[in-house]
């Protein structure tokens, strides 16, 4: 009997062993086709944009070559290739439930509601929702939007938090729903707006990536708090656990200072106290 015994632990220790080691969800799929999808927007500067020559670049970019660099890692494949697909704020979602792409790097609002349809990764940075106008037309805050014009981008957290300012504010102002943060920048330098309503960090990228010869005014009120963070497949823990564990040690390492000082560094030195904390907390050990 005890014989018998030891030959089934023997059996079942390599089956075990095979089963644990198996790949699920996008990992699955990243090994079987040699490739990971990155998901990216790409007129949302200083988060993730294309650059001068068509390459797409950014804050949450470098946080998802990381992620990449992870998988393959994890995967122990060298030949893994990276490929960065372009979404928009219509089909970013759509994009991930229907595994077009694997991870979406970009200026993506984590909120309960959307994670009814994709998961998220840790948070990776935290802003609010502000105005940019022209600097000699100044809109300083949502009551200076009375009997204006105001474009947001559709399909987005800004938006409805944007109605509810001036909702609860009794504001009258013209809300103008743009397909994109560029489309929203053009109507301002038109004229055709008042102002342009997106997260804070958004717009100051907006005015540095432009060349416009404008001169913008920043409001510095946030009607809103905007925590961002990478969104993934829902309930695709082993990919998501990756990929945290990739950020994780970014914070850890302190690399994630040296990515904030590349892309923000122009107009804050230092992270605000709130990332700091973000930072620290995201720090998760192993």
């Amino acid at each position: 009997m005890r014989t018998l015994v030891l030959v089934l632990a023997l059996v079942c220790l390599p089956l075990s062993a095979s089963v644990g080691g198996e790949q699920t969800g996008s990992l699955k799929r990243i090994d079987a086709t040699g490739q990971i999808n990155l998901g990216f927007r790409e007129s949302e500067p200083p988060m993730s944009f294309r650059d001068q020559d068509g390459n797409p670049v950014g804050y949450s970019i470098d946080l998802c070559d990381h992620i990449a660099a992870a998988v393959k890692q994890k995967l122990g494949r060298s030949d893994i290739s990276v490929n960065y697909v372009p979404v928009t704020a219509e089909n970013r979602f759509t994009s991930i439930e229907s595994d077009s792409i694997d991870i979406l790097c970009g200026a993506t609002t984590k909120t309960l509601g959307r994670s009814e349809r994709v998961g998220f990764t840790q948070l990776t940075f935290a802003t609010g929702a502000s105005l940019l106008s022209l600097d000699n037309t100044k809109v300083p805050n949502i009551a200076g939007l009375k009997g204006k014009r105001v474009a947001v981008v559709s399909n987005t957290t800004t938006i409805e938090a944007l109605k509810g300012a001036l909702s609860k504010m009794l504001v009258d102002a013209e809300v103008v729903p743009v397909p994109s943060a560029t489309e929203g920048m053009a109507l301002l330098d038109k004229g055709e707006v008042d102002a342009f309503s997106s997260d804070q960090v958004v717009l100051i990228g907006q005015v540095i990536a432009r060349d416009s010869g404008k001169q913008y005014f920043l409001s510095q009120e946030l009607f809103s708090f905007e925590p961002f963070a990478l969104a993934v497949k829902r309930g695709d823990v082993d990919f998501q656990l990756v990929a945290d564990r990739a950020l994780s040690q970014l914070n850890r390492s302190g690399q994630i200072l040296v990515i904030y000082r590349k892309w923000f560094a122009r107009f804050a030195e230092k992270p605000t106290v709130a990332l700091r904390a973000l930072y620290q907390l995201n720090a998760t050990p192993e």
